[in-house]
């Protein structure tokens, strides 16, 4: 048995809805912001979330390491057993009160993902996946779209906000995607974006950069519902702590990763 083996989603899924009830709607917590670069905002609701979260996993599973985005990597062996958390993705969203943030919490076992939650507090939207177990929304079963057809993709995209120097090249990148798919969208949430991919309301969804707490729970979550993920170079992300990323419906995203093949090889 593994260290990920005595984790129950129930527990998990209860946890990260206790976690949201008691701070996600505190607007006055919502505006009480630390600035750590341009479009790079904490707040208040951020950490309490984290530590919340953080001490309720310390209780049931002592032996499990934890990286939280709100505190860094602190010595995590990324070899073993560890959890990975988002306690706010889509900060600005909050900040500004516009309803599409998510908590999102991965089990990781080395570069694999293997337990996830994603929960839109908004929708009261449940994301849960097993590893080999299949994927869930509200305890229904969930699966990618079926579409094939670049014409007829809608496709998520990011900005990569805390990367203003990939600016040019990534509204380049979307400028040509969206003139050969049905329509793209701009959430401001990778988790929720990649939560909408596994439910087949999106065909896929890419960015330049996304950090690991970004993506964990959504790469488990997209390959239980029968899609894929990688870098733009067509490589596993696995468990780098920053990585571009394309994930989605199989065909969609091989399309897109030949793209972004020629245009790194072109630029």
């Amino acid at each position: 048995m593994t260290g990920a083996d005595h984790v129950e989603i129930t527990v998990l899924t209860d946890i990260v809805r206790e976690a949201a009830k008691r701070y996600m709607h505190d607007k006055v917590a919502a505006r009480r912001i630390q600035v750590k670069g341009l479009g790079d905002f904490v707040t208040e609701v951020d950490s309490d979330i984290q530590n919340f979260i953080h001490a309720e996993l310390l209780k049931r599973y002592p032996d499990i390491q934890f990286l939280g985005e709100e505190n860094g990597e602190q010595n995590v062996d990324f070899g073993g057993t560890y959890w990975v958390l988002d306690p706010v993705d889509g900060t600005s969203n909050l900040i500004h009160d516009y309803h599409h943030s998510a908590i999102s919490l991965a089990l990781m076992e080395g570069v694999y993902s293997v337990k996830c939650v994603i929960y839109n507090p908004y929708l009261d939207e449940m994301f849960t996946a097993v590893k080999g177990q299949g994927a869930f929304l509200n305890g229904k079963p969930i699966h990618v779209s079926t579409t094939g057809d670049m014409g007829m993709a809608l496709i998520g995209v990011g900005t990569s906000p805390y990367h203003r120097d990939l600016a040019a090249s990534s509204f380049t990148i979307i400028r040509e995607v969206f003139e050969r798919c049905a329509d793209i969208r701009r959430s401001g949430s990778a988790a929720l974006d990649m939560a909408w991919v596994a439910a087949g309301r999106l065909d896929a969804y890419f960015e330049g950069r996304v950090k690991l707490w970004d993506c964990a729970a959504g790469r488990l979550l997209i390959a239980e519902a029968g899609g894929v993920t990688m870098n733009w170079e067509g490589q596993p992300i696995g468990n780098a702590l920053e990585s571009s990323i394309v994930t989605g419906t199989p065909e969609i995203v091989n399309q897109l990763q030949n793209y972004f093949l020629e245009e790194l090889h072109t630029a």
